[in-house]
């Protein structure tokens, strides 16, 4: 059962049940084919998912994933001598995309994927996941709500930065679909760091999806996410509340990130956290944005730590 707050939202229900099935093209809806990598990992759950999509005659493939043999060999299964229309990527992250100028070229389709934003690097701010180190032979990049016709299916891009500056989700005209890619997961949230992902970009990404009609997203990690407008408006309030979170840690004297993951993730995975410091860095610059939180450049705090105050009454 879920909980709810005082303002009737509920928290999202992750479910954790998944089976792989590693080497194997599983049919998840009808013309869609999933074919999970083996690379699990704290990010990555069981493992990057690929979609094969199409009818008979034709298809695409979104997310080719990480550079592994195995894998490589499952998705060319998985395709079957059909003509691939493109490969398609939800964003670069190399999880998603270090298999992609590869297996583009061996299935002799283009490359399609969104332009990522220009980051000015911080040498505080260490990448969680970086994109594909020499590039990615993209054919074309994609623009929010255009309509491609690919594997027998009308296939609606709808940016969702957030997560990634060039993260998209692909809408199945004519389904109950959405290719959610890491922006909606069953298991997890996603995780928001800086430099390239933004929280505010990410809330408003999480709005968008509510107006949209499908009832099905089938994500990146992990299974397909169920009644997602009742998920999607549970994401937005626990990103909420951790934000007030965060707020009550300031009001309270902490003033660096790691006393603030301390405070706020007890029993944390310590190798989620630099994540976890990473999202709490998204927050604090959100509400920097705001007018709400200031960060002190007075000086670091005692261990060289970045320090940061409520800016109510400055």
């Amino acid at each position: 059962m879920t909980d709810a707050s005082s303002d009737g939202s509920p928290e999202p229900e992750f479910t954790t049940a998944f089976d792989p099935r590693y080497g194997r093209a599983v049919e998840v809806s009808p013309g869609i084919l999933r074919v999970t990598a083996n690379n699990p990992s704290p990010f990555t759950f069981a493992g990057t998912n690929s979609y094969v999509v199409g009818d008979d005659g034709r298809c695409f493939v979104v997310d080719p994933g990480p550079p592994d043999d195995a894998h490589l060999a499952a998705l060319i299964a998985a395709v079957g001598g059909r003509p691939v229309d493109a490969v398609v990527l939800t964003h670069a992250h190399a999880d998603h995309s270090a298999l992609a100028n590869e297996f583009s070229s061996r299935v002799s389709a283009p490359l399609y994927g969104a332009r990522p934003a220009a980051v000015a690097e911080d040498g505080a701010v260490t990448r969680v996941d970086a994109p594909v180190e020499g590039g990615i032979a993209y054919r074309r990049h994609l623009e929010d709500g255009e309509t491609l016709r690919l594997g027998g299916f009308d296939v609606e891009v709808v940016a969702t930065p957030g997560h990634a500056s060039d993260h998209v989700a692909l809408a199945l005209t004519g389904s109950d679909v959405l290719l959610s890619g890491d922006h909606v997961m069953a298991w997890s949230t996603s995780v928001v760091a800086p430099p390239d992902g933004a929280m505010g970009d990410y809330m408003a990404s999480l709005q968008k999806l509510l107006g949209r009609p499908e009832s099905r997203y089938l994500p990146g990690h992990g299974g397909p996410v169920e009644r997602p407008g009742r998920f999607v408006r549970g994401l937005i309030h626990h990103r909420r509340m951790r934000e007030a979170a965060i707020v009550g840690r300031l009001e309270a004297g902490d003033e660096t990130i790691p006393a603030i993951v301390a405070a706020i993730y007890p029993g944390l995975d310590a190798r989620l956290s630099g994540a976890a410091s990473l999202s709490v860095l998204a927050h604090l610059m959100e509400l920097e944005r705001q007018g709400t939180v200031r960060e002190d450049t007075a000086g670091p705090g005692a261990a060289g730590e970045r320090v940061y105050r409520l800016a109510a009454g400055e």
